[in-house]
């Protein structure tokens, strides 16, 4: 769980996460990272780089196997270490809180997002942390329009590619569809605005009629961007005094898809059949369709309406390029590269959950020198001991014997 990586965050340094980032980028061409490809990576001794590889490991970050060769994957909890890492170092965020919400495929954390001014208000945030992968690889392809016909992919590319479609889409339709902002995404991570109010599934309305009309406004302008959420129901949609917002944005499409018919009936079914179970209201699920169809999706010649008026012209702009499994990860680790513990230790992260803890990292880190040191020493004395070479050892022992 993600509360691992939390308990462990402020015990790494640059050097843990330059292995870390090490074994993510390994992992596009190994199924198992191979210590010596790691060696060349990170380009500290062997030794060096062992103890902290067992440290990783104990702290749950990566797993270790030895068949058929020594090799290393990185744990989910290890992917979040390195996300946390990137927020803090954009001052994305400044400290993070409990769970609020877990589904299959994500985890939701409350967090701070720095005011702009030294004078401005915290702003309350979310980190939706993707978990696409961590079940049947087959299974979420069968269900996942933008994994397409790839054989082979790990699951940190499917979190990471499904963590970009979805704040790719966010930003494009924020604000003229009633979304939370997004403000920051960094490999299976989104950083976005605090959704209003609470599930639609969890709600009593006191006026139904108003909010599922609301609603069905939304997905009608959503669809006339040219975008059809493909994952609505009353566990997508937050109400409150002040309207909706409809959230979990991973599997839209486009009314170009070969189903968006059937996709875009199947949404509209679901807000209608929970309004209709709860509150009794019925609407006709074609005429309510003919509606939202209403206004035409936009296309090539919307292009020209002005800027500040549109969220991104023709929707089939806002399709994110899917990018080679090759070269998935090499934004983030380029923006990362030098960085490390000791530069967002000055940002004063503060991570509510495991302040107890930062005492004991403290005394972890020097346990951690005094235990090099002592591998140091230990290596010297064996030199001394040992002398000279098997070899010289061989040679005298033959004068001896003449």
């Amino acid at each position: 769980m993600i509360d691992e990586a939390l308990r462990v965050f402020k015990e790494l340094d640059s050097k843990d996460f330059r292995i870390l980032t090490g074994i993510e980028t390994g992992m596009k061409h190994f199924e198992w990272v191979p210590i010596d490809e790691l060696n060349k990576y990170t380009r500290l001794p062997f030794e060096k780089l062992e103890y902290r590889l067992k440290k990783l490991v104990r702290n749950k970050l990566v797993v270790r196997t030895t068949q058929p060769y020594e090799g290393y994957q990185i744990y989910f909890e290890g992917y979040d270490v390195l996300a946390l890492n990137a927020f803090v170092k954009r001052k994305s965020i400044s400290a993070i809180g409990d769970e609020v919400g877990v589904g299959k495929e994500s985890v939701i954390y409350e967090a701070i997002l720095p005011p702009e001014l030294a004078i401005g208000e915290p702003v309350p945030v979310v980190i939706k942390f993707h978990r696409e992968g961590r079940t049947s690889f087959k299974q979420i392809k069968r269900v996942r329009e933008h994994l397409g016909e790839r054989e082979h992919f790990s699951w940190i590319y499917a979190a990471r590619l499904a963590a970009q479609r979805e704040y790719g889409i966010m930003a494009a339709l924020y604000p003229k569809v009633s979304i939370p902002k997004p403000f920051d995404h960094n490999r299976h991570a989104i950083v976005m605005e605090l959704a209003k109010g609470s599930l639609l599934s969890k709600t009593k309305l006191l006026d139904p009629e108003w909010y599922l009309d609301e609603i069905l406004k939304q997905v009608k302008i959503t669809y006339s961007l040219g975008i059809i959420h493909a994952d609505l129901s009353e566990y997508n949609i937050f109400a409150s005094e002040e309207g909706v917002q409809l959230i979990d944005w991973p599997q839209y499409i486009t009314p170009e898809h070969p189903h968006a018919d059937e996709i875009l009936e199947r949404d509209v079914s679901n807000v209608l059949t929970h309004f209709y179970r709860k509150y009794g209201i019925k609407r006709e699920l074609e005429e309510t369709i003919r509606e939202i169809k209403s206004q035409a999706p936009r296309n090539a010649g919307d292009k020209k309406e002005g800027e500040e008026n549109r969220v991104g012209g023709n929707a089939e702009e806002w399709e994110l390029e899917e990018e080679p499994e090759e070269k998935i990860f090499e934004e983030d680790i380029l923006q990362e590269e030098g960085f490390g513990a000791e530069n967002f230790e000055a940002e004063e992260f503060e991570v509510e959950e495991i302040e107890a803890e930062e005492f004991e990292a403290e005394e972890f880190e020097a346990e951690e020198i005094e235990a090099e040191k002592f591998e140091a020493e230990e290596i010297e004395i064996k030199k001394i001991e040992t002398g000279k070479t098997e070899a010289e050892k061989t040679e005298e022992d033959t004068e001896k014997e003449t």
